[in-house]
């Protein structure tokens, strides 16, 4: 005859037995679902930033007044006649940006949908920073006046018949910096920081 194989009770009854395995396959299935509806809620929160990014870089740019009591000078209008259609960017060629009405008077803008904008104003006051101490940095012959605001950083011409202020993020280098250094030395003559 056969042998017979006893097999051991384990002492659960099996009711239990499923129960206790059809949970532990709910609760890895459950982990899974909040997995992926997690990086879901995340891929969806980027893409809607990236939206928000892109929305914020194109379309009309608000620039704020400043006091620019030069911007209708003849040297403003020669310096702004002279500003490129496009900005050369981290080796990107940036269109202009249009700005938003009403716009400051002698500001031209770039920037798109991948380039925070850059600017440039002519005409304005004095900035409170400028003093006999101050550092100033020679770039292609014209002295400028750095101050930084938070991310972005302001370069000031302080040598010329009127000030000349870039504005752009601090990140972008300075190749705008050396191409509107060379349209203000040629546009523009040089004059003593305090006459």
């Amino acid at each position: 005859m056969g042998d017979v194989v006893e097999h051991e009770d384990s002492g659960v009854p099996k009711p239990v037995l499923i129960i206790a395995i059809a949970l532990g396959v709910l609760l890895a299935v459950g982990v899974a679902g909040v997995g992926v509806y997690g990086w879901y809620g995340e891929h969806r929160l980027r893409q809607e930033t990236a939206a928000a990014e892109a929305a914020r870089r194109t379309g009309p740019l608000a620039a704020a007044p400043i006091p620019a009591p030069e911007a209708q000078s003849p040297e403003c209008a020669a310096v702004m006649s002279a500003l490129p259609a496009q900005l050369s960017v981290g080796g990107a060629q940036v269109p202009r940006r249009p700005l938003a009405q009403p716009a400051p008077a002698a500001t031209v803008a770039w920037g798109d949908a991948e380039h925070d904008p850059v600017t440039v104003r002519c005409g304005i006051d004095a900035p409170a920073e400028l003093t006999p101490t101050s550092q100033l940095m020679d770039v292609s012959g014209v002295s400028w006046l750095e101050i930084n605001q938070g991310g972005d950083s302001s370069w000031l011409a302080v040598d010329r018949p009127v000030y000349v202020a870039l504005s752009a993020p601090a990140d972008i280098g300075t190749g705008p910096l050396q191409d509107l250094s060379k349209l203000v030395g040629g546009k523009l003559p040089k004059q003593p920081v305090f006459p």
